[in-house]
């Protein structure tokens, strides 16, 4: 009986687990409240977080930054060419959050007259539906910035796969079926 609790209790774990691995998360950019500046280098680039970080829709970036910059989200054209022109949306009060609402990629650049042009821009890949329950497991990288040349590629098969909401469900569902079965 005491190893049929311990089964019990062992699921509902990794139950919790689990969802904790599918929530969307607020998330500060760079990592650090001083990072959407000029890059002094290459590797100090905010391409390089965005490559080791999985965003999935939901999660809210958050930017810290001083009053005589801002944050401009663009077309891809606009990021390739650092047009300041006509942004997407623009925030310039030193403290931007933005929620991620679409799968794919998000351009964003740096409104400070010539810091685009320096390097202070960032890509952002935001996972499709079908992948978030797998964000901890991915091991490649996201695709480089020039990697992202044309639309995404529509899927080719016909059936919707689960939602979050859904699959969370159906989990918690086989989870209690099993935990009574084995009571």
């Amino acid at each position: 009986m005491a190893s049929l609790r311990a089964l019990q209790h062992s699921i509902v774990t990794m139950f919790f687990l689990f969802c904790s691995f599918i929530e969307a998360r607020e998330l500060l950019v760079g990592g650090n409240t001083d990072s959407w500046k000029v890059p002094s280098s290459q590797s100090e680039s905010l391409n390089q977080w965005a490559q080791r970080s999985r965003f999935i829709i939901g999660d809210t970036l958050v930017w810290k930054y001083s009053s005589d910059d801002s944050v401009l989200q663009v077309t891809r054209k606009d990021y390739l060419n650092c047009d300041v022109s006509s942004p997407i949306a623009e925030y310039r009060d030193g403290n931007a959050k933005i929620a991620l609402t679409r799968s794919g990629p998000h351009y964003f650049i740096s409104g400070a007259d010539g810091h685009c042009e320096k390097g202070q821009k960032m890509i952002v890949v935001v996972l499709s539906e079908k992948h978030m329950f797998f964000r901890s497991s991915i091991v490649a990288l996201a695709p480089s910035p020039m990697e992202l040349d044309g639309p995404a590629i529509a899927p080719t098969s016909g059936v919707a796969g689960l939602g979050k909401k859904e699959f969370g469900v159906s989990l918690m569902v086989v989870l209690s079926i099993v935990a009574l079965v084995l009571m």
